[in-house]
């Protein structure tokens, strides 16, 4: 059984996740309940959220506050920031999880298509910094996770919107690094590989494509959403105190 690391700091805490209903966001959200930290998240699947809220209880002893909403809409995104802050206090954590690696070509995408995919894939990282940072800058710091991918520096294809909105939140992480760093505002950027989830298991895992994976990894396990938890646990903790503009990969050794 998976026992991650116990950061006493995180008890208490505030913590914002955007997309924590399913996948790699349900394991951060299951992470942080059992860190003891109130945890809330916006998603748009509210079937999958409810049941990952119920279980996480059952677990852990902490109900995650679960808002529903598209984080595609800004205004929506900023009234769940609002509700968290009225619900637990000030957000000391924001886990810019959410996004969608829907495949597409480059012959089909059309302006509209590609407004859309920076609106889920990039878009929201920045409003939601922008929102919790006085929150965290009346608690004297916080710290800021954004999602990357390994998918643009390996030269992957098939999703060209997809890939430049995920090397543009390496940009914007390091901006807001330096713009927040005054105020012990910590930003750093966690870069998955192929990370096996329910999704990506039904869509994408075939024989084949699993031994490319082993072919490409250093080490040939697959990597599973509570790796990926533990990395955002260790960034939102004290241990990471000294740690800002950098990226954190978790891939087995692909990138």
């Amino acid at each position: 059984m998976h026992q991650p690391a116990i950061y006493p700091g995180l008890a208490g805490k505030t913590v914002f996740i955007t997309g924590g209903g399913s996948g790699i966001g349900a394991a951060i959200t299951a992470a942080f309940a059992g860190q003891k930290a109130k945890v809330a998240f916006v998603d748009i699947a509210e079937r999958l959220s409810r049941a990952t809220c119920k279980r996480v209880e059952n677990e852990t002893g902490t109900k995650p506050l679960f808002i529903p909403g598209d984080i595609r809409d800004t205004k929506t995104l900023q009234a769940a920031i609002k509700q968290t802050r009225q619900g637990f206090g000030d957000i000391g954590v924001l886990v810019n999880n959410a996004g969608n690696d829907q495949r597409h070509s480059v012959e089909k995408v059309t302006p509209d298509y590609w407004d859309e995919r920076m609106a889920l894939n990039l878009r929201p990282m920045f409003f939601t910094a922008q929102a919790v940072q006085p929150h965290m800058k009346r608690l004297g710091g916080g710290s800021i996770i954004n999602f990357g991918s390994i998918s643009w520096m390996v030269n992957m294809g098939g999703f060209p919107a997809y890939a430049t909105a995920k090397a543009a939140v390496h940009g914007l992480t390091r901006t807001l690094a330096r713009d927040l760093g005054p105020f012990n505002i910590r930003v750093n950027c966690v870069v998955p590989g192929w990370v096996m989830t329910e999704r990506q298991i039904k869509k994408w895992l075939t024989r084949k494509a699993d031994l490319e994976r082993k072919r490409a990894q250093c080490l040939p396990v697959r990597v599973l959403p509570e790796d990926v938890a533990d990395m955002v646990l260790f960034l939102a903790s004290d241990a990471a105190a000294k740690c800002t503009a950098q990226d954190f990969t978790v891939d087995g050794g692909w990138a």
